[in-house]
């Protein structure tokens, strides 16, 4: 969407056709729909931003709920929008620090900077793009609180602000389809960034894959998870960071969060003989490193050395991992392991896979498996060894 696509839709004309359109899904008939709006008199630009952004509106109920049915997005800055339950999380830390003046630099189409509007604080969202900051000022408009600059993080004066929230852009500039940059294109770059944590207190929000080895060692690194999905891993400065803090593993699931916590990266447990069940920690545990202390804690050892499984012969129920009963051990070689399968009437299997070198929906194929049974495979290694294990899912 350029400038003048932007100035159409925003019109009080464009505004009423967006907001009149029905709920976009995938049974509409778009080519209908496009020919009933020009036949109606709406000049092809507008027709063609206001569909864009139903579209938009529907793939955003995921992040942000009944919100998003009253918001303007672009590609782009809805794939790299922090989810609103995220975002509370957030403004949530800058409330509890006492903080009251925030600036969001880097704040694209505003959704942190709704949630900190929503807790009373202070916010300025500052973009560098000039259509993504008055997409943003459009969505902070029913917030008092919030006001929107269009800058660069770097050229905005943060005189008189308590303290600054951080998303580095970690994909090229547009609005549409964009590609990932590596950490030292990041715009702003992390010079900048965590130079500012030694003048005022900071959160930053960057992908959960971040070089570890980037990790300034005063910061509390926070991996968060919702619903087993992995979504960011955020620093946090001064302030912001909790005492005694540094590595944190917070799971937003549907029965309640759910988090763990260390001052530092926990060592590994022992590698353990293969028990009765089988524990895959949580995404948020793994990149947390605090895979040994969830061992402990389910008197566990690892399966293998420097392998994200666990083993053990009771269960223990925990938020922060599936547990599998183990079946059987299978054949690691592709013809003893279809004839195994098929013995046991197995056509639907899911696959899943740790340091090993196999792609699952390769070996699924050349499985050709057939029966009304499923299943679960774990293709791993067991004492450095690779091993085949049938599980069955517990919790």
């Amino acid at each position: 969407m350029d400038r003048a696509e932007l100035v159409e839709l925003l019109s009080p004309e464009g505004l009423r056709l967006l907001d009149s359109l029905p709920p976009y899904d995938s049974t509409l008939d778009v080519v209908k729909m496009v020919g009933d709006l020009r036949k109606a008199g709406h000049p092809p630009a507008l027709v063609s931003a206001v569909l864009t952004q139903s579209k938009l509106r529907a793939k955003a109920v995921p992040k942000f709920g009944e919100f998003a049915s009253r918001m303007l997005f672009t590609e782009a800055g809805l794939e790299q929008a922090t989810r609103l339950q995220v975002a509370a999380l957030h403004a949530g830390r800058f409330v509890a620090a006492g903080l009251h003046r925030v600036a969001d630099l880097g704040s694209g189409i505003g959704g942190d900077a709704m949630a900190m509007a929503a807790m009373d604080l202070a916010v300025t969202a500052v973009d560098a793009d000039e259509v993504t900051a008055a997409m943003a000022s459009f969505n902070l408009a029913p917030f008092p609180g919030a006001s929107v600059e269009h800058s660069t993080a770097e050229d905005f004066d943060l005189t008189g602000f308590d303290a600054a929230w951080l998303d580095p852009a970690r994909r090229t500039a547009g609005h549409g389809n964009t590609s990932r940059l590596g950490a030292s294109d990041y715009s702003p770059s992390l010079d900048f960034v965590f130079g500012l944590a030694a003048s005022l207190p900071i959160g930053v929000k960057l992908g959960p894959g971040h070089d570890r080895d980037q990790i300034p060692a005063e910061a509390e690194a926070q991996w968060i998870s919702v619903n087993g999905a992995l979504v960011e891993m955020g620093l946090w400065f001064g302030a912001l960071a909790r005492d005694g803090i540094r590595r944190s593993a917070l799971l937003l699931r549907a029965d309640g969060p759910a988090e763990m916590t260390a001052e530092a990266d926990s060592e590994d447990a022992p590698v353990a003989g293969l028990g009765d069940y089988l524990y895959e920690p949580d995404g948020a545990v793994i990149r947390a490193r605090l895979i040994g202390d969830l061992a402990r804690r389910l008197d566990a050892g690892m399966l293998s050395e420097g392998i994200a499984y666990l083993t053990a012969d009771t269960l223990t129920p925990t938020p922060f991992a599936t547990a599998f009963r183990v079946l059987e051990t299978l054949p690691f070689d592709e013809k003893k392991l279809r004839l195994a399968l098929q013995e046991r009437g197995i056509g639907t299997l899911e696959i899943k896979k740790r340091g090993v070198d196999v792609d699952p929906a390769v070996v699924r194929t050349r499985l050709k498996l057939k029966g009304s049974g499923s299943g679960t495979l774990v293709l791993t290694r067991r004492a450095g060894h690779r091993v085949a294990l049938l599980v069955e899912r517990v919790a």
